[in-house]
């Protein structure tokens, strides 16, 4: 049924028949006589293909569609190169590119959202290179893994502070600003609004806008529920109390935690007794998710064998994302459904994410993530 749908959208996007308004875009590939050009719509459901053109000896190429109700997302594929812009109405949108280096060395005239999307498309190929490097660091042995895990935090704060100011918060009625919202590093979204408090305040002002300017659009309508289920998330639940009587964490030596696995299985943190465990509470859908659990799988392949564990504690408000994204990690993964407001992230006094805690043999808290100048050598020390 989908495809069906998708195949009327693109018809009826690019009819030339009646006087319906009609929007174009123009220009020239260089050095691409033969190779195919395709213009796809960047459709709420996904990717959408609506149209192509075999490009002659000058480049050129030119495409119509039907005005969209509302700001709509578009893109320009040369094989598995990709330039994204944006159509608000009838404007005519001239994009020019050589073949070598097509989605990056273009120029866009005629759609300052268009120009504004080219900007935040290098800032994020930037901070990719940037965040690509520190891994190639890491894996080089020429940094250690706190200087990484501080090093990429550093970077992707300051990404998402000059997307927030200079174009989420400036001017959020634009569609480059929503188009800001879902820019990804490693795959993973750079603003969260399901678990991060402040990247829902991100999408709440762009949702306010787009809802007033286009209260009927499909985008206004999406963007509105993932900031009403993101507010939900985040909101601060009803705690339940933990009582930790002083005799019970003496006789643990550790604030206990009993959660379920995927399976269902429960899973007791002072079980562990005997074992050095490294207790690490995080976000799955965080943008730092990624190379975090890369630098625990390093140690975990290390030291596994000689006595270390991983007690990972998933804070993700989507149940479903954290099952798929656990299910390929080795060491001991359980969720905590009340998310950010846990009380063991009240217990362990958990001021940011991903937060861990080296736990010794005795089942004794040795030491906490911000202390520690070297885990690899704080591990290898217990063990």
């Amino acid at each position: 049924m989908r495809k069906i749908v998708y195949a009327a959208l693109a018809a009826v996007a690019l009819s030339a028949c009646g006087s319906d308004p009609q929007f174009k875009v123009e220009g020239e590939v260089t050095g691409a006589e033969g190779s195919m050009l395709y213009m796809e719509a960047s459709a709420l459901g996904g990717i959408m293909p609506l149209d192509s053109v075999k490009l002659k000896g000058n480049g050129s190429f030119a495409f119509h569609g039907a005005r969209p109700e509302s700001p709509e997302f578009y893109r320009l594929r040369l094989g598995d190169k990709v330039i994204n812009f944006s159509i608000d109405s009838t404007e005519t949108v001239t994009i020019k590119a050589p073949c070598e280096g097509f989605a990056i060395d273009y120029t866009v005239e005629g759609s300052p959202n268009s120009t504004k999307i080219k900007e935040l498309t290098m800032k994020q190929m930037k901070l990719q290179e940037q965040a690509d490097a520190l891994r190639s660091a890491v894996q080089a042995d020429r940094m250690g893994v706190n200087v990484y895990q501080d090093s990429l935090a550093a970077l992707l704060k300051a990404y998402k502070d000059d997307v927030k100011m200079h174009y989420i918060f400036a001017a959020p009625n634009m569609a480059s600003s929503y188009f800001a919202l879902f820019q990804k590093l490693d795959n993973y979204m750079i603003f969260d609004p399901l678990n991060n408090k402040d990247d829902v305040k991100c999408f709440a002002a762009v949702a306010t806008s787009l809802n007033n300017l286009y209260p009927h659009a499909d985008r206004s309508r999406n963007l509105y529920n993932i900031v009403i289920k993101g507010m939900k998330n985040t909101r601060p639940p009803r705690q339940e109390v933990i009582e930790l009587p002083e005799d019970k964490v003496r006789e643990t030596g550790v604030i206990d935690i009993n959660l379920r696995d995927m399976q269902g299985n429960m899973h007791r943190l002072s079980e562990l007794q005997g074992k050095v465990v490294i207790l690490d509470f995080t976000v799955y859908q965080s943008a730092v998710s990624a190379s975090h659990n890369y630098m625990l799988r390093d140690l975990y392949d290390k030291y596994a064998a000689r006595g270390l564990e991983i007690y990972q504690v998933s804070l993700d408000a989507d149940e479903h994302y954290w099952k798929t994204t656990a299910d390929n990690l080795p060491w001991i993964c359980v969720r905590d459904g009340n998310g950010v407001y846990s009380g063991f992230v009240s217990a362990y006094n958990v001021q940011s994410l991903p937060q861990l805690f080296l736990i010794n043999r005795n089942n004794e808290l040795s030491a906490r993530g911000e202390t520690i100048k070297d885990l690899e050598a704080a591990v290898k020390a217990l063990l």
